[in-house]
C-alpha cells in the first residue's frame, strides 16, 4: 500500500503524517491489518530495537476522588465495587514497588486519585520517592498526582521524580462530555508545567469511550505537539458502577489500528500499552509489542491485569526481550535533547528541549499491579467460552482485591 510505504518512511524521518493519513490507518480493513501492523513495527524497531520496557503501578491512595471523570472507577459517586484507602505509608510504598522491580520493572509509577496534590501531598510523596529509590537502586520514579499547582514538578523533580504522568485522555472537542470538574486545558497546563520543570512528560489516551476516528486522531496530534516522551495508549474498562459501564466498543483489530496510529504519529516516542490491554486484545497482545514499547507489569490501580509472569512469557515467545535497567529507553537524539535542557537525561527520560506513568483507573491522578498468581475466581471466569466480536466481555474484567493496600501479596 502506497500509504503505509508513506507512513514508513516519514516515522523513519520522525516527519508527522497528515490528518488524512492518519484516519486512513484507522480506517483500514481488516484484510490490511497485518500489513498495517509491519509497517508500524518498522518505525518501533528502527527506534526501540526489539526492547519491551516494564513499568509498575503502586496506587498510593484508591478511591475517594472528588472528580467526576466518567471512565474512573474512583470517580465521585462511583458505585464499582473497588478497595478504598488513604495514602500508604512510605515504607509500604516501597514494599509494593519492590515486588515490581523484582518481576523486571524498570520504572516505578506512583498514583494517587484526586484532583490534585496539596503541598502536605507533594511532602509526603517526597518522602516515598526517596524511600522507593533507596530501596531500589537505578529504578526511575514516575508520580501521577493530578494537576499540579506552579512549583509543585520543580519540588517533585527536587525530590529525585524522573517522570510525571498527566494523562489528555481524549480530544478537546468532547472532553467536556468527559469530565465537567477539570477542563482539557488544565490537563495540557499540567504536562507543560512537568516538561518545564524538566521531568519526563508522560501523557496519553483513552480508546473506547465512544469517540470517533476523528476524537482519536484528535488527541494523538495534540499529544505529539505537547511532546511527551512517553504516551500510555488506554483501552477502556468498562467497569460496573461508573458511567460508562456499557460502553464495549472496541475490538482486538481496532486496538491494534490504534497502535499503530500513535505509533506513526509519535515515532520515536515511548508508547506504552496500558489499561485494559488484556481485554480487547487479548489474544492479540503478542502482535501488539510490535507496535509498543512499553506496557505495565501485572495488575492496574483498581483492576486486575494479567499474571506478571504470563507477561514476561509473552514478551519472550513474541521474540522481544525485556528492557534493561542500564539500557536508556529513549533514542540518542531524545536523550541529547533532554541534556540541553536540564532533565533527567541519564536514563533517557528527559523531554526535550525548547518544550515549556499511565491506566486511564486513576481519579484526578488519572495515571493509569504486584507475585502472585490471579485469583481463583478470576480464573475461572477468564476461561468461559470465546465471545463473539463487540460482545461485553464483562468476564475478563475483575476488581483488584491484592498488593498495594491490602494484605495479600501483589501480582508481579
Amino acid at each position: 500500500m502506497d500509504l503505509l510505504n508513506t507512513l514508513v518512511d516519514k516515522g523513519l524521518r520522525r516527519e508527522l503524517p497528515t490528518r488524512e493519513e492518519a484516519l486512513a490507518v484507522l480506517a483500514t480493513s481488516d484484510d490490511d491489518l497485518l500489513d498495517v501492523v509491519a509497517a508500524a513495527g518498522k518505525v518501533r524497531r528502527q527506534w526501540f530495537g526489539r526492547r519491551v520496557k516494564l513499568n509498575y503501578l503502586v496506587n498510593l491512595k484508591s478511591g475517594l476522588c472528588p472528580e467526576d471523570c466518567s471512565y474512573c472507577s474512583q470517580r465521585l459517586g462511583s458505585k464499582a465495587e473497588i478497595l478504598k484507602y488513604t495514602w500508604l505509608k512510605p515504607d509500604e510504598a516501597s514494599q509494593a514497588a519492590a515486588a515490581g522491580v523484582a518481576g523486571g520493572a524498570k520504572r516505578v509509577c506512583l498514583v494517587a486519585s484526586g484532583r490534585g496534590p496539596t503541598d502536605r501531598d507533594v511532602d509526603r510523596v517526597a518522602q516515598t520517592i526517596a524511600a522507593v529509590k533507596e530501596a531500589n537502586e537505578g529504578v526511575e520514579v514516575c508520580a501521577c498526582l493530578g494537576l499540579l499547582s506552579d512549583g509543585q514538578a520543580e519540588r517533585l523533580r527536587g525530590a529525585g521524580a524522573d517522570a510525571y504522568n498527566h494523562n489528555l485522555n481524549t480530544s478537546e472537542a468532547t472532553y467536556a462530555g468527559i469530565t465537567k470538574t477539570h477542563t482539557y486545558a488544565d490537563r495540557v497546563d499540567t504536562v507543560q508545567k512537568a516538561h518545564a520543570a524538566g521531568l519526563s512528560a508522560c501523557s496519553g489516551l483513552i480508546a473506547g469511550m465512544g469517540e470517533s476516528d476523528e476524537d482519536l486522531v484528535d488527541v494523538v496530534f495534540s499529544l505529539r505537539e505537547l511532546d511527551p516522551d512517553s504516551v500510555p495508549v488506554n483501552f477502556l474498562i468498562p467497569m460496573e458502577g461508573t458511567p460508562l459501564a456499557k460502553e464495549w466498543n472496541l475490538t482486538p483489530q481496532r486496538c491494534l489500528r490504534i497502535l499503530a496510529m500513535v505509533r506513526f504519529v509519535c515515532p520515536d516516542a515511548e508508547v506504552r500499552i496500558a489499561g485494559g490491554r488484556e481485554v480487547h486484545l487479548r489474544s492479540m497482545q503478542p502482535l501488539a509489542l510490535n507496535l509498543a514499547n512499553s506496557i505495565f507489569l501485572g495488575d492496574y490501580l483498581t483492576s486486575e491485569g494479567q499474571a506478571g509472569k504470563a507477561d514476561l512469557d509473552m514478551i519472550a515467545d513474541a521474540g522481544f526481550v525485556v528492557e534493561g535497567a542500564d539500557e536508556v529507553t529513549l533514542p540518542e537524539h531524545r536523550v541529547d535533547a533532554a541534556a540541553g535542557c536540564g532533565s533527567h537525561a541519564a536514563r533517557g527520560c528527559g523531554s526535550h528541549e525548547g518544550q515549556g506513568c499511565g491506566s486511564h483507573e486513576g481519579g484526578g491522578g488519572c495515571g493509569p499491579c504486584g507475585t502472585s498468581e490471579p485469583a481463583a475466581e478470576s480464573d475461572e471466569a477468564r476461561t468461559d467460552p470465546v465471545a463473539e466480536p463487540n460482545e461485553a466481555r464483562t468476564d475478563l474484567v475483575a476488581v483488584r482485591r491484592r498488593g498495594a493496600g491490602t494484605d495479600l501479596a501483589p501480582n508481579a
